[in-house]
């Protein structure tokens, strides 16, 4: 039941967006589409609720529960972005706005972008350890709460290597190839007599 309700809160998600962005920019109701976009979060809380019960229940604490931390962890941490991602190419495909800002790719731009994106992967862990934890505390048994225990250990496994990737941006940004050698370091000539 668990797995059905986050495929359904995924597939809710998608649908309220697009219904939120063609509400806003088709029939121009921005109002209404802002208000459908902020109905999302309301999937979250449905699957929170749904696992607590499930849980309450007397139901094995397994890894569909920890799946449903970590899915409402990653929303948490990455929803909005997306959110706002899609809202403005909509405006812009749809309402006639500018383009949206690609995002950087040389430099320590990038590395700002990419410690940017990181920090909603460390929110989504948070958030999840966090769910996890409750979660651990209701149950109040350890020899049940091994599942839920490795999911937490996986969000924080996910969340270090994204944070290595990221990193690798600061120590090793990349160069634009089209911006040129900066002077004195080009090519030696060595003329022949």
């Amino acid at each position: 039941m668990i797995v059905t309700l986050i495929i359904i809160c995924e597939i809710g998600f998608w649908v309220l967006l697009a219904a939120g962005l063609a509400t806003r920019y088709i029939l121009r109701m921005p109002r209404a589409g802002a208000a459908l976009l902020l109905c999302e979060p309301l999937l979250e809380i449905i699957l929170l609720v749904v696992t607590a019960m499930d849980l309450k229940n007397g139901a094995e604490p397994s890894w569909k529960h920890g799946l449903a931390a970590l899915y409402i962890g990653y929303t948490a941490g990455h929803g909005h972005r997306t959110v706002k991602w899609l809202d403005g190419h909509a405006a812009h495909r749809l309402a006639g706005a500018p383009r949206p800002p690609a995002p950087p790719r040389y430099g320590m731009a990038r590395a700002r972008h990419e410690a940017r994106i990181w920090s909603g992967t460390l929110i989504g862990a948070a958030v999840a350890s966090g769910l996890l934890q409750l979660a651990i505390w209701y149950v109040d048994d350890a020899s049940r709460v091994g599942s839920l225990e490795s999911w937490m250990y996986q969000a924080w496994k996910i969340t270090a290597i994204h944070g290595a990737i990221a990193l690798s941006y600061w120590v090793w940004p990349r160069r634009d190839p089209g911006a040129g050698t900066p002077a004195g370091d080009g090519p030696v000539r060595v003329e022949r007599r």
